[in-house]
């Protein structure tokens, strides 16, 4: 397990050990949005801003990871749909461990929708590629969201604090799901995980309303932040990333950090 431990250093700041990951794998999902049309620029904004690690698909590695500048950690994305499918919540493997390594990557990811109508295919995935990613070494970020016709709420602390839990007990390394609400609430679902639980950014907010979900996530126990879109599609993405620190490395409160934002 030596290989996991040496490469999950690279996707976290090491003083630490928390995690601020920014996904870019929404081009397959929704395609060339607001703030993914520029790979490299955006990384590069988002490597000074502070972000430990990127996350997306191929294309990420061959068209917009870095050359110079400061470093970043690459997650490999493992799983795949689109908008236009005729089930988006059902995700289908399109990279394998070993590519990953081969392209560098320091960890890889698969996404599962807990209670969606194809469950018991993506949970056979994430067990198979977990068992691989102990064999290679390769750690694994299981995205685990409760989505389908069973979930009366998506955010819903039963639901996901289960959702969390299948990660860990499959073999995750890294567990990103969504907020529930509130520190309390959270706190279950990370105390309920054998693992490390990165929050989610979700649909668009506003500053103050994000910086409220990262501090109340990390008063319930979070290991860090996994956010896509309220960071890429800002209008400052550094200066997002440095107030998001403040909270998470500095335990300043999400009006502090809001107030730094604004001076940046």
């Amino acid at each position: 397990m030596h290989g996991k431990d040496i490469r999950l250093e690279r996707i976290m700041d090491r003083k630490s050990g928390k995690m601020i990951i920014v996904p870019l794998d929404h081009g397959v999902s929704q395609g060339p949005i607001m703030g993914l049309i520029d790979l490299c620029g955006t990384v590069d904004a988002v490597a000074e801003g502070g972000a430990t690690a990127v996350l997306g698909h191929v294309g990420l590695a061959l068209h917009g990871h870095r050359r110079s500048g400061e470093d970043i950690g690459l997650i490999l994305h493992l799983s795949a749909s689109t908008s236009l499918g005729p089930d988006p919540n059902n995700k289908v493997i399109v990279n394998t461990v070993t590519q990953a390594l081969k392209m560098g990557a320091d960890a890889v990811s698969v996404h599962v929708n807990i209670g969606a109508d194809s469950e018991a295919s993506m949970l056979a995935d994430l067990g198979r590629i977990s068992i691989e990613c102990m064999e290679w070494g390769m750690p694994l970020l299981a995205m685990m969201y409760p989505r389908g016709r069973k979930i009366t709420d998506e955010n819903g602390t039963e639901y996901v604090k289960l959702a969390a839990r299948v990660a860990s007990e499959l073999g995750a390394d890294i567990v990103k799901t969504v907020y529930t609400g509130d520190p309390d609430s959270f706190r279950e679902v990370t105390e309920g995980c054998s693992v490390p639980v990165v929050v989610a950014g979700g649909s668009k907010m506003n500053d103050l309303e994000m910086l409220q979900v990262i501090e109340g996530s990390m008063i319930g126990g979070a290991a860090g932040i996994s956010i896509g879109r309220n960071v890429f599609q800002h209008a400052n993405p550094r200066a997002f990333l440095h107030a998001a620190r403040a909270v998470l490395m500095e335990k300043r409160t999400a009006e502090e950090a809001l107030e730094i934002l604004r001076g940046s």
